[in-house]
């Protein structure tokens, strides 16, 4: 881990799991309102030791990952879905960008329904 626990942490390896970097998933809602996802995404292992190298350094405008979500996200599920994460703020965690999955693709660039996203995390 990053930090002293997973809650804290930005980024962990889980032993015969995986290698896991926190990123940010912004969907825009009706009304003019955004919820933003703190979730896992799972990285190659390979990509775990480079990507913490550069985390904290100024560079880190120009990290990119390719990844799979490692959570699931109400109401659309997603979970092990590819997707791209980048840094937007080299002050800020990265943030879901893109991906080839349609479903999360439009995730990440159409609006939803304010209702249904507060209630599918509700739910939850």
């Amino acid at each position: 881990m990053s930090h002293g626990s997973a809650q804290d942490s930005v980024m962990m390896q889980v032993p015969n799991v995986g290698a896991f970097v926190r990123a940010l998933l912004p969907v825009k809602l009706t009304e003019g309102h955004t919820v933003t996802f703190g979730v896992w995404l799972a990285i190659h292992p390979k990509d775990l030791k480079p990507t913490f190298d550069i985390w904290w350094d100024p560079a880190n405008e120009h990290l990119h990952l390719d990844a799979w979500l490692a959570n699931a996200i109400p109401p659309w599920g997603m979970l092990a879905c590819p997707i791209e994460a980048a840094v937007r703020d080299p002050n800020q965690t990265p943030y879901c960008v893109s991906s080839p999955d349609e479903t999360v693709n439009r995730v990440l660039t159409e609006e939803w329904d304010h209702d249904l996203v507060l209630e599918g995390i509700r739910a939850e």
